[in-house]
């Protein structure tokens, strides 16, 4: 009789799917489900070692204008969403390779929080191949107890921003390699 590995006995991992994940040679999107929060993560490995990049916690979007009355609601479909978005423009930000997800052993049920997580970083430019009828619908992602339009506007602000100090850093940058 074979005994299952301790991680997949607790239900933390696929090995089959983690080894069809590794032998593809690609940066994966992590995305996990806590019982608070919402976790997202660039990671890249090398020899069946992760190395995580960008991690993000839907905790973050509190910074964003998340409303504090509704910090139990971390791990809605909203902040899936907008989680993915923000992971998303930080990919984009720092120049890095486009990646597959890796949802672990979630579930796969179509309109869920996953799929939210997915459109976001699908709105963000990431190109990711997935069904249009498989994420949630619009009103389901905007919902009317959260600013989703002030906090989105925020995302955006922020990373105009960041792009616009990045191209100041460079032009004095390459001021300074003339002088």
């Amino acid at each position: 009789m074979r005994i299952p590995k301790r991680r997949r006995i607790e239900g933390k991992t696929d090995y089959g799917k983690r080894i069809k994940l590794l032998k593809g040679n690609k940066p994966r999107v992590v995305f996990r489900k806590t019982n608070r929060y919402i976790i997202a993560q660039y990671v890249m490995s090398k020899e069946a070692q992760d190395k995580i990049v960008i991690g993000i916690t839907s905790k973050k979007l509190l910074e964003y204008g998340w409303p504090k009355e509704a910090q139990n609601s971390l791990k809605s479909i909203t902040a899936s969403y907008l989680t993915g978005l923000l992971l998303g423009i930080k990919i984009l930000k720092n120049k890095l390779e486009q990646p597959i997800v890796d949802l672990g052993m979630t579930r796969i049920i179509h309109k869920s929080r996953a799929f939210a997580f997915i459109k976001g970083l699908i709105d963000s430019g990431i190109k990711i191949e997935c069904k249009k009828e498989d994420f949630p619908e619009e009103n389901r992602i905007n919902r009317k107890d959260i600013p989703f339009k002030e906090i989105l506007k925020r995302i955006s602000d922020s990373y105009k921003s960041e792009k616009q100090d990045l191209s100041d850093k460079e032009i004095k940058l390459k001021i300074e390699k003339e002088n």
